[in-house]
């Protein structure tokens, strides 16, 4: 899930401001409005500290100024104004291969940087409830889009998707009889769209929603049927970490996650930060 570039800037960021936001969108919901989750007690706690790296736009990156900023970045303001906590929470950008050591060593509390909850690290680490899965889409140009059911308008396509990626086992398993090239970068198989040279492309909904709403795409292609979660093969999405001896904080995060999501924070973030809706 996380693009690992070579990151090399470590620093803090003290995040005073709160977050006001109202807006409302189709975002899915990724809890059961009837699920209680309580408020924990974080009188005693004196500091949350959020490790992140700045190579994974729009989650975390450097902005114009140098300053950290991205989707995880106002969504831990976001978190910590619910839990009335600002004064205490910081987050702090360092490499990707430093985050876990310095959860481990106690420099910080979480990790909120796209660090996939696999088995081996849910027996070291707890993580809370997904705020955002990044599900797999198809693209076609305008005016070609494929209907539902898919398996049967792709019947004579040819799908162009990144060889060897994890979006070629999701096509590979959802339409065993689809007729898929494998292309060793995004770009060219993009190009070869945009010629007509394949009918459609199939890989990550996030990156191609920034793509369809680039000059570079010139305005050619839409989103054909809908999104594709597929969390055996893409995980269970973006969530934040903790150690697990605070996992108190998970509690705490989950709570604030829950009411963020029913107030419109979260689905604001995300129209925010992806204007090309990828659901």
């Amino acid at each position: 899930m996380h693009l690992r570039a070579l990151a090399t800037l470590a620093f803090i960021v003290v995040l005073p401001l709160p977050l006001q936001v109202h807006a409302e969108s189709d975002f899915p919901n990724y809890w059961d409005g009837r699920e209680h989750v309580s408020k924990p007690d974080l009188s005693t706690i004196e500091r949350i500290r959020f490790l992140t790296s700045v190579d994974y736009p729009p989650f975390n990156f450097l902005d114009s100024t140098g300053r950290i900023s991205g989707f995880n970045i106002d969504l831990v303001r976001a978190i910590c104004e619910e839990l009335a906590v600002t004064a205490i929470c910081q987050i702090e950008a360092r490499p990707w291969n430093e985050l876990q050591q310095a959860l481990d060593s106690g420099e910080a509390e979480a990790i909120i940087a796209g660090l996939r909850p696999t088995a081996a690290l849910r027996q070291k680490l707890a993580f809370t409830t997904p705020y955002i899965r990044l599900p797999a889409r198809f693209v076609t140009l305008k005016g070609t889009a494929l209907s539902e059911p898919l398996s049967d308008a792709l019947v004579n396509k040819t799908v162009g998707v990144v060889e060897g990626s994890v979006h070629q086992i999701v096509f590979a398993d959802y339409f065993p009889h689809g007729h898929w090239v494998g292309y060793p970068s995004r770009d060219l198989m993009l190009k070869d769209l945009q010629a007509k040279k394949i009918d459609a492309v199939f890989g990550d909904g996030s990156d191609l929603s920034f793509w369809i709403g680039s000059l570079e795409s010139n305005n050619c292609c839409v989103f054909a049927g809908g999104p594709y979660i597929a969390p055996q093969f893409l995980g269970d999405g973006m969530t934040i970490a903790t150690a697990r001896h605070n996992s108190e904080l998970v509690d705490a995060f989950n709570f604030a996650l829950k009411a963020l999501e029913e107030k419109g924070t979260t689905s604001e973030l995300y129209l925010r930060y992806f204007p090309v809706d990828f659901y």
